[in-house]
């Protein structure tokens, strides 16, 4: 990895969007800080597309994709987008989530990557592969946010308890003989039946809400991450970026980002925007205000 310092001013400025993860990227001990939400704040003014992916559930990330300035949050690995109403229109198995308002401003799309009759066979799949990884390994817990997924499961691994990597590394297996996929983020073990993921759900994404195909601009667009659930992400664009506290998965990582901020979390990601918005207005060495 080098210093974000060293990422060339001529290839920040074709940037026409960010992907970020949320845990430990945007948010510093379970929220997102002011500097991070302001960050994203001016980004979306400098009319960059922004599209948070994460491995948390739908339920967990509806809030968020009301209230923040993103295009789009992508959960569950891929599986399920939030969009706010009038942002798009992803027609294949959306349905309206609202709020509660009377007129039903403030509400979200949400849509599935699988059929309803897919998730609901793999529901079934996957409670029994829940009940095996609880019996074979010693203090393994189910993740807190476990009630708002609907195309996963999560067992914590570093959220409210504290799973040795052997225990994690047990997670993994036990999911994948089941026939899952499995991730490691900074705080949980993901499994899911099908072959989505991360990257596969920016594919998508900006497919049904921007009618692009992202294969074509994989060099416009730039990735920000802080775990081995993110270096799919990694390998596959040309400018990627970790937020310092990477480096706690530096014995797991095969695919490293590109470039390192200096700033952990949070502050990470918004060291981040000051230097695409730095590109933007001239400003140098990254000084303008996130």
């Amino acid at each position: 990895m080098r210093a974000l310092s060293e990422w060339p001013a001529q290839a920040r400025s074709g940037i026409i969007g960010v992907f970020t993860d949320i845990d430990d990227t945007l948010t510093t001990a379970g929220a997102i800080t002011p500097d991070a939400l302001q960050a994203l704040v001016a980004l979306k003014d400098a009319g960059l597309h922004l599209i948070a992916i994460t491995g948390r559930p739908v339920g967990w990330s509806t809030p968020f994709a009301r209230s923040w300035p993103v295009d789009a949050i992508v959960a569950e690995n891929g599986a399920v987008a939030l969009t706010r109403d009038g942002s798009a229109d992803i027609r294949d198995g959306s349905v309206d989530i609202r709020d509660g308002s009377e007129d039903g401003s403030g509400g979200v799309r949400k849509s599935y990557q699988q059929d309803a009759a897919t998730r609901a066979v793999n529901h079934g799949r996957m409670q029994r592969v829940v009940r095996r990884v609880l019996r074979d390994v010693p203090g393994t817990l189910l993740s807190r946010d476990s009630p708002g997924r609907e195309t996963d499961i999560a067992i914590d691994h570093s959220e409210f308890t504290q799973l040795a990597p052997d225990a994690i590394a047990q997670v993994v297996r036990i999911m994948q003989v089941e026939g899952m996929s499995a991730t490691v983020s900074s705080i949980h073990i993901n499994g899911w039946f099908g072959d989505h993921n991360k990257l596969v759900g920016a594919r998508w994404i900006v497919r049904e809400l921007y009618g692009r195909d992202l294969a074509a601009e994989m060099d416009r667009w730039v990735v920000v991450g802080d775990s081995t659930n993110d270096q799919l992400m990694f390998e596959a664009f040309t400018h990627s970026v970790g937020v310092a506290n990477i480096r706690r998965f530096a014995a797991e990582l095969k695919h490293w980002p590109r470039y390192v901020t200096v700033g952990e979390r949070g502050a990470g990601f918004a060291e981040v925007a000051r230097l695409l918005l730095s590109t933007r207005s001239g400003i140098p060495n990254g000084q303008r205000p996130a």
